[in-house]
């Protein structure tokens, strides 16, 4: 079982996914993407926020880049919480088109194939306007892509806006994944 959840900054899609790995009554291990940055403040204290909300009998795995090894690793009869997907992308923004091609193969076979129940949270960043400069438009595209592609093998997929979850999978109509890949040169 596969479930997606999406939704913007401050949504409430990180609590939606806790209650979902909650209310599945399997031991939860809780994948953080987040690479640590102890001159942050601003950046402990958001890391903070999860670590006080999450209980304190899930394990916790730190895991910034390798994914798709991580998923190859896991076990029936626990749910895998995995909290982001967008800061995932961002720690492997500096990645040729070839090698986040061969990266988002890898990731999205193993989600196909992991025996865990897992839950991923993706922020949802192309609501706005087209950022100004091509690191900033690198990672919308590549995380809208990427969450696209999630979303085509989930067996459930959540919009969390203004605190309320939509269990779209149910409402909406699924289209087909994208077939290709975007390119780092992509011209405005």
């Amino acid at each position: 079982m596969l479930d997606l959840v999406v939704g913007g900054a401050r949504s409430g899609k990180s609590e939606w996914a806790e209650k979902l790995a909650i209310a599945a009554g399997l031991p939860v291990i809780y994948v953080a993407t987040a690479l640590d940055y102890p001159d942050d403040p601003e950046w402990q204290k958001r890391i903070s926020a999860h670590q006080q909300r999450r209980p304190s009998d899930w394990q916790v795995c730190l895991v910034p880049i390798a994914l798709g090894v991580f998923f190859s690793n896991c076990r029936p009869g626990q749910t895998v919480l995995l909290d982001s997907l967008g800061t995932w992308v961002s720690n492997c923004l500096e990645q040729s088109d070839a090698d986040w091609q061969r990266t988002v193969l890898e990731l999205l076979a193993q989600l196909q194939s992991c025996p865990s129940q897992v839950i991923v949270v993706a922020e949802e960043t192309g609501w706005g306007v087209v950022p100004a400069f091509s690191s900033g438009r690198l990672f919308r595209d590549r995380l809208g892509h990427l969450t696209r592609q999630v979303g085509a093998i989930a067996t459930a997929v959540h919009l969390v806006i203004a605190g309320y979850a939509l269990r779209l999978d149910r409402v909406g109509e699924k289209l087909p994944a994208p077939s290709t890949f975007l390119s780092d040169s992509i011209n405005y």
